[in-house]
């Protein structure tokens, strides 16, 4: 509050002015409710109260009572009335709160919980009357201005006291409460309304021009006097601000307006908190028709959002723009779908006037997941819907080049997984399952890769699946380089000396690449990780190595280039070798893989044959299987 000046009569005087009961009250159910305030009390009236207190009151408290010597706030479920200076004394702890909130402190209290566990024997109340409430003034907090913080502490919540910086801070919100309550009253019409209200238009509008920085603050003082309009135009911002933070749009869900754009999003919300059908769709269910949407489409809106198969497809060049860049990011194009969309943007055009994004892009199962915190942020500063203005730097591509990213440390520190993929050039991923696929293998519906470890080991335990097979859940797309890749990011197997590569089988339409990269063994003396490479030509494979710590097993004319000999070095640390052969592929055959559709995304996923041959008869096999019993 420092350098600023704030006039209590005009705040006080407008506070009078403006005052009606809440919509279904009496307009004279009382006189203080009619008349807010009191006269002001004079300045030995305050220098009396201050002597008897033994303090002096802090500078926005004193000027308060010299303009109104109490004040009828009014807050719903809380205080109602403010005493002045005849009134007001120390709370002096009548509920032994000190003991209660000195027991919470532990052995490392923060200092504001300090602070608040002896505000309760150290407080100046103010209330006279209240609903089980207290306003409190704390002298132990105080800010260089010599102002004390007020705590609202409310009984019957059993919550921690609301903090205002002061006790002017308080009184401002209090007055946004008062519009808040009476929003609902359509004759509540007053110069601040007025105002307010031309505040969400210039908003909605800056928003539109992709000045959103500038809507922002004006949405945000709207929406804390409950101005029609203001909360939905804020929400919007907030969710492209934090795109994996579900917003409740309300009853903007079933406007026939916007329902394509806004039902999806809760929906989006509702699968997010449970993945699978339960009770609690019924309430959610229940919930959308209160707000007027049609069950049945609710539903089946929530069954698409759960399944993967919603689709997002607004009209317009818009629209086409979206169908181009879903086809791109449900092979893995995620970053080229991302520059399909920010090119349409501009042509984006809102279904009504409250809608300033297209929020519906968050609810598809592919582009969706595209929608970083920077990107929405770009998608924010964009001009839409016929507004022009500045267009922002493009926020730089999210897939590194190459293949070096797969030796990255594991994000939690643990133990890094092993990967296994299977590139093959020229080909649609769509037919991957058709060559390498387990019997009848199609793709499935699109699978969220944060979740790809559980889903993978699902899979690998089946009926009908045999204990020596190794069949991999992988993740089909296809490289900015053209080429198609079937992708096992979490391969918990090693390499063993029963391995079939694959190569062969997906080469019969021109050349395929398997690369395996396995874990070391956690038991001692278990071995080293392995590093397989194999490449194929139209059905027969080529050449191929497997390096097992200095050990190398090699078959074929391997080039020059891929040598594992040159590659993987004795003297050196083992993923040295890795990441140099995995440049020379990249080298060598343009090869890549899309970590962002890979790691964060979305992709068709399908199972494949087993990269492991069946036991020879006579042939050792070994099969441990770990099963949890509760004690």
């Amino acid at each position: 509050m420092s350098g600023e000046s704030f006039n209590w009569d005009d705040f006080l005087g407008r506070w009078q002015a403006e005052w009606v009961p809440r919509a279904g009250e009496d307009a004279d159910d009382g006189q203080n409710a009619v008349c807010p305030g009191a006269p002001g009390a004079d300045a030995a009236a305050i220098a009396a109260v201050e002597e008897r207190l033994g303090r002096r009151l802090p500078p926005s408290y004193r000027e308060f009572l010299a303009v109104s010597d109490g004040w009828h706030v009014d807050q719903t479920a809380g205080i109602y009335q403010l005493g002045g200076v005849a009134d007001i004394d120390w709370f002096r702890d009548p509920y032994d709160m000190t003991a209660m909130y000195q027991d919470g402190l532990g052995d490392d209290p923060r200092q504001e919980d300090v602070r608040l566990a002896g505000m309760w024997e150290r407080a100046l109340r103010l209330e006279t009357d209240s609903d089980m409430s207290h306003a409190l003034l704390d002298p132990g907090d105080c800010d260089a201005d010599g102002e004390w913080a007020l705590y609202v502490y409310k009984g019957w919540s059993g919550e921690f006291p609301d903090r205002y910086p002061s006790f002017r801070a308080y009184m401002e919100s209090m007055y946004r409460s008062f519009h808040g309550d009476r929003v609902e009253r359509p004759d509540f019409v007053n110069a601040t309304t007025r105002s307010q209200d031309a505040h969400v238009e210039r908003a909605r509008v800056l928003a539109l021009r992709g000045r959103y920085e500038q809507a922002l603050p004006l949405l945000e003082e709207a929406r804390s006097f409950g101005r029609p309009r203001s909360a939905v135009l804020l929400d919007q911002l907030r969710n492209w601000l934090d795109p994996r933070r579900p917003r409740d749009y309300g009853h903007l869900a079933a406007d026939p307006c916007y329902l394509a754009e806004i039902l999806p999003v809760q929906a989006l919300a509702r699968a997010g908190e449970n993945r699978r059908p339960g009770d609690e769709d019924g309430r959610w269910l229940t919930m959308m028709a209160a707000r007027g949407v049609d069950r049945e489409t609710a539903e089946d809106t929530l069954g698409a959002i759960r399944e993967g198969t919603h689709r997002y497809a607004p009209p317009g060049p818009w629209g086409r723009a979206v169908a181009e860049a879903r086809e791109l990011a449900r092979w893995g194009s995620t970053d080229a779908a991302w520059r399909v969309l920010r090119d349409a943007l501009p042509r984006w055009q809102a279904s009504g006037p409250l809608l300033i994004a297209p929020v519906g892009l968050l609810a598809d199962p592919f582009l969706g997941a595209l929608v970083t915190p920077e990107r929405g942020r770009e998608i924010l500063a964009t001009p839409r819907s016929g507004q022009t203005g500045p267009t922002p730097e493009p926020v730089p591509d999210l897939d590194p080049p190459g293949l070096d990213w797969l030796t990255a440390p594991a994000a939690n520190g643990q133990r890094r997984d092993g990967y296994r993929c299977i590139w093959v050039e020229g080909d649609d991923p769509a037919r991957l399952p058709a060559l390498i696929g387990e019997e009848d293998a199609e793709l499935g519906p699109p699978a969220d890769m944060r979740m790809a470890s559980w889903e993978a080991s699902r899979a690998r335990v089946r009926e009908g699946v045999q204990p020596w097979e190794d069949r991999a859940w992988v993740a089909a797309g296809r490289t900015a380089s053209g080429w198609s890749f079937a992708f096992d990011g979490h391969c918990s197997r090693r390499l063993g000396d029963r391995f079939v590569s694959p190569a062969a089988a997906a080469s019969s339409a021109g050349r395929a690449v398997v690369v395996w990269r396995d874990t070391p063994s956690p038991f001692p003396d278990g071995g080293p990780a392995a590093f397989h490479l194999s490449v194929a030509e139209h059905g027969e494979e080529l050449y191929a190595f497997t390096v097992r710590g200095t050990e190398i097993e090699r078959s074929g004319a391997i080039p020059e280039a891929l040598d594992p000999a040159r590659l993987f070095r004795p003297d050196e640390p083992e993923g040295d070798g890795e990441l140099r052969a995995l440049r020379a592929l990249h080298t060598e055959f343009g090869l890549c893989l899309p970590r962002f559709a890979l790691t964060q995304g979305r992709l068709h996923t399908f199972t494949t044959r087993s990269w492991a041959r069946a036991p020879r008869a006579g042939e050792p096999f070994v099969h441990l299987q770990f099963v949890r019993h509760q004690a």
